[in-house]
């Protein structure tokens, strides 16, 4: 069986490589006619995409960060000397926020190559045009699924015709700003529709294998995330059930061979590879445990979050205690190895929620998928099957891989008091970005002028 996976640090070659294939100033500063009219440059301009997704701003670290940061509830602690994270942790961000910005501009420029991909598509071979139009597809709209979530309210707070998400841009960007490029916020449902859009091309357009790139499973995997946040349940359902069905992917053998791996294991969907000579890998940085040759990490484990385990729990036993009597995830214990994305784990607990919501059995039944697979791979026994304990399960399962504040707001939870739509659980508009548009078009979020 063949496990195919996104080795997006394997993406460097635009940075690199591609330099001398290329020839020609950065592509954010040059004219379209000299980059994207012929197959070889618009396949070298994708690997830049995979590369800007990879990066520290995005999947390398900072996209999780931020999501456990914002969902702390007493559970963690930001205890590292960077005030930019401190800034989500306290819910007090500022909108001059390093991090913020480079998150959102990172995204865009990603974004962006992946518009001038799609526009230039008829160049590429024919034998190749669905297939690089699929993978366009699918990074535009993972990254604007990932920007939504952040500077917008979330799709569980209603109002989403009138609530502000991000700018759509589809169509190339090229050179300084200008009144055609100027574009406002779109709406949260207009994002959503955008992300459904092209995240259901995609799905149809990659194929089931395609070596080191996206592949028709991880579109779904993403849609089904997509879905959840819509309370699509029976979307979610549907696509999770078929990423399982696909026979593609298994359980790793235990809990901890899910993480550290040096290779891609039998149960990553979507993960980022990090080797000593290329890749960012910032999760272990942020969570890292001294006696693994690191530095001591930023985020702390408070015992909260320790006393959700039961006792003999493979999940708990992933927890390290420092020399000062704190609690360290092992999940990123070492520094050149990858990063889970999405796990088949996940696709279990989204069909075990679903289902239940539904009272239905597509795939398995929530009790099987609950009891026989999740539990019995963390060494559990079975326990009664109701919602709030398949929600349980889904937070020890994905704990610290980024999913806790998205699962916060679309089940409508508070953390550290706040409400699961306050505006201070909502990213600001970088500053820098608003007075780079100018004119007004950009309006920044509530409570941040």
């Amino acid at each position: 069986m063949r496990y195919p996976i996104l080795y997006l640090l394997l993406a460097l070659l635009l940075a690199t490589g591609c330099s001398k294939k290329l020839d020609i100033k950065p592509t954010q500063s040059i004219s379209e006619d000299q980059v994207f009219t012929n197959d070889a440059n618009i396949k070298a301009a994708l690997n830049g995409a995979y590369d800007k997704v990879s990066s520290a701003s995005l999947l390398g670290g900072d996209l999780q960060l931020f999501a456990e940061l914002l969902a702390a509830d007493g559970e963690i602690r930001w205890a590292g000397t960077y005030n930019q994270p401190e800034e989500v942790y306290n819910k007090a961000i500022l909108t001059n926020n390093s991090y913020v910005f480079s998150t959102w501009s990172t995204a865009y420029s990603a974004i962006n190559i992946c518009n001038n991909i799609i526009s230039a598509i008829n160049v590429v071979n024919a034998d190749d045009q669905d297939r690089i139009r699929g993978e366009a597809l699918f990074l535009r709209g993972l990254m604007y699924f990932e920007l939504v979530k952040l500077f917008g309210q979330p799709y569980s707070a209603g109002n989403t015709t009138s609530n502000l998400g991000v700018p759509l841009i589809i169509t190339p960007t090229i050179g300084n700003i200008s009144d055609a490029n100027r574009v406002p916020r779109n709406t949260v449902e207009e994002v959503y529709t955008q992300v459904l859009d092209d995240l259901t091309d995609a799905k149809t357009l990659l194929p089931e294998e395609n070596g080191v790139y996206a592949t028709t499973y991880m579109a779904a995997a993403v849609l089904s995330r997509v879905y959840l946040q819509m309370a699509n349940y029976v979307g979610a359902r549907d696509e999770a059930n078929y990423v399982i069905e696909s026979g593609y992917y298994d359980l790793p053998s235990t809990y901890a061979a899910s993480f550290n791996n040096t290779a891609n294991s039998s149960g990553d969907i979507l993960a980022m590879q990090v080797t000593a000579q290329d890749g960012d890998n910032d999760m272990h940085m942020f969570w890292s445990i001294p006696d693994y040759g690191a530095r001591d990490g930023d985020v702390d484990v408070l015992q909260k979050h320790i006393n959700l385990y039961e006792v003999g729990d493979a999940r708990r036993a992933l927890f390290y205690i420092d020399d000062l009597g704190i609690y360290r995830s092992g999940k990123w214990k070492l520094q050149y190895r990858n990063i889970p994305c999405i796990r088949l784990a996940e696709m279990y607990l989204t069909r075990a929620e679903s289902n239940f919501r539904l009272s239905t059995n597509v795939g398995d039944t929530p009790d099987a998928d609950i009891n026989d697979v999740i539990r019995a791979k963390a060494g559990l026994g079975s326990i009664t099957i109701t919602l709030d304990a398949i929600l349980l399960e889904r937070h020890k399962e994905l704990a610290h891989e980024g999913q806790r504040i998205h699962d916060v707001k679309r089940l409508k939870l508070s953390v550290d008091g706040f409400a699961y739509n306050d505006n201070k659980l909502v990213f600001p508009i970088p500053i820098r970005e608003i007075n780079a548009v100018g004119g007004g078009v950009l309006q920044q979020n509530p409570g941040y002028q």
